[in-house]
């Protein structure tokens, strides 16, 4: 924000069942406490079948100096959450988001996501990226980011997969890595890898699922004469490629492209849809919901 010192500027995330006086007594007590709210949105699961009857909200906020501190201001809204029995997350702006990126030998949503880092229009770090191929060695160098390759043993099977896996969580944990983005990493996680990555963890792929699994599942598209390309990016879970959906695009086809068309349309939209969900997620817009996701754009 212009003249707001990154330092002052804050996000407040909740979520507690719904109730009446939930946006009055947040807003107050930001008011007496000399905040000045920027944006705020809110939404309340009320209605259908599916409808859990949860509130989420999230407000962003300049805090005066001498409570710009998240531990302050958590200790500020301790009694409010108490009260309405909320899930309260203070959130930093002045912290940017630090990302690992995952990749295999498809780079267009990496050298995409990369971009938009080094220009400015993606506030986060990115200080490493892990792929079970070198293809993307060079690339990572060519933005002084640390690369690191970690192959899969297929002949050694689970124990194999588990050591891998346990180096992608060393680098987590030594990299203080806030979001892991699956930037088209072709290996299924582990049901106990997914678990401790949960609601931190963001995959991109083709949404014709379930129909054309497997290789190539553009051509495959082509040859049943598809008429819509899509793309969807979700939180990963076990339950492979049916997380939560944070984000969903289309374009229109026809009989006049070519298979490699449909591919190379395809992954501009996975491109786009990837980066709006990481840049959602970032910026503390995305609530997990149950199966569902609640977004604030």
């Amino acid at each position: 924000m212009p003249n707001v010192p990154a330092e002052q500027q804050f996000v407040l995330t909740l979520a507690c069942a719904d109730a009446k006086g939930i946006v009055h007594a947040v807003s107050g007590l930001l008011y007496q406490a000399g905040c000045n709210i920027i944006d705020s949105q809110q939404f309340g699961d009320l209605e259908g079948d599916d409808a859990t009857g949860l509130f989420f909200m999230r407000v962003h906020f300049q805090a005066p100096p001498q409570l710009a501190d998240a531990g302050t201001l958590a200790t500020l809204f301790e009694h409010t959450r108490q009260r309405f029995g909320m899930q309260v997350r203070l959130h930093a702006l002045a912290q940017r988001p630090r990302l690992l990126l995952m990749v295999s030998q498809h780079g267009h949503c990496l050298n995409d996501l990369l971009f938009r880092c080094r220009s400015g229009t993606l506030a986060v770090d990115i200080p490493a990226i892990v792929s079970n191929h070198r293809d993307f060695e060079p690339l990572a160098a060519s933005y002084g980011i640390a690369f690191h390759h970690l192959p899969i043993d297929k002949a050694g099977g689970d124990a194999a997969r588990r050591a891998q896996e346990a180096q992608i969580e060393a680098l987590v944990e030594r990299e203080r890595i806030d979001l892991v983005v699956l930037a088209r990493y072709m290996q299924i996680l582990s049901p106990g890898l997914c678990e401790r990555l949960a609601g931190r963890a963001i995959n991109i792929h083709h949404s014709f699922l379930p129909s054309f699994k497997g290789a190539r599942p553009y051509f495959q598209a082509h040859a049943r004469g598809v008429k819509l390309i899509g793309a969807t990016a979700h939180y990963v879970t076990a339950d492979l490629d049916e997380g939560p959906i944070i984000e969903q695009d289309t374009e229109r086809v026809d009989h006049t492209l070519s298979a490699e068309d449909f591919t190379a349309v395809g992954r501009d939209i996975e491109c786009v849809v990837l980066a709006r969900a990481v840049r959602w997620h970032v910026e503390h817009r995305v609530f997990l919901n149950g199966h569902k996701c609640v977004v604030f754009r």
